[in-house]
């Protein structure tokens, strides 16, 4: 048998199993097309993505006026539009987003340094690297030994590893 994930159709948003190796597949509700492809972006586009699976935007990648939905994101390059990001969001400090973004775990790796101006709106963070930012979770904040943080946090959760720097202000336990 083959190893299968659960995924939602984007048009009607019936349950559907998958196998883990499709690129595409088809809602057996309604009948549309769902697409579960990978995107690795290292020019520039302008198109719209609406896919499961991941996009890359490499450091020379430039997306722009975009409508992106996507399963997983890895943003090194240039993104303009709106950006939904089911699962892992993770932005490189080569990243430069103008427009909006939301996503399931905002990740900002080791070694990389990310800054937004307007609320982020995430489900979880996990920072590695350096955030200056207003975080809204509606779960748990993570802030890994080497991560900085600068701005305000407010979370269901927020745990903060020793070795971590945490400037500004935190509500914790009140989901965004």
């Amino acid at each position: 048998l083959l190893e299968q994930k659960l995924i939602r159709c984007f048009q009607c948003g019936a349950e559907l199993a998958v196998p883990l190796a499709a690129a595409s597949s088809m809602c057996k509700r309604c009948g549309s097309h769902v697409d579960l492809a990978d995107y690795r972006i290292t020019q520039t586009v302008s198109k719209n993505f609406r896919t499961h699976g991941r996009l890359v935007v490499e450091e020379k990648g430039y997306v722009l006026n975009s409508e992106a939905l996507v399963g997983n994101a890895v943003i090194k390059g240039r993104f303009i539009g709106k950006l939904a990001v089911a699962g892992t969001l993770e932005l490189n400090s080569s990243a430069n987003i103008k427009g909006s973004f939301t996503a399931g775990c905002l990740v900002i790796p080791a070694g990389q340094h990310f800054r937004w101006y307007e609320p982020v709106r995430v489900e979880a963070a996990d920072i590695g690297g350096e955030l200056v930012a207003t975080l809204q979770s509606a779960g748990t904040v993570r802030l890994r030994s080497t991560a900085r943080f600068f701005g305000a946090v407010q979370a269901r959760n927020f745990v903060v590893e020793s070795g971590a720097v945490f400037v500004g202000t935190a509500r914790i336990g009140v989901p965004a």
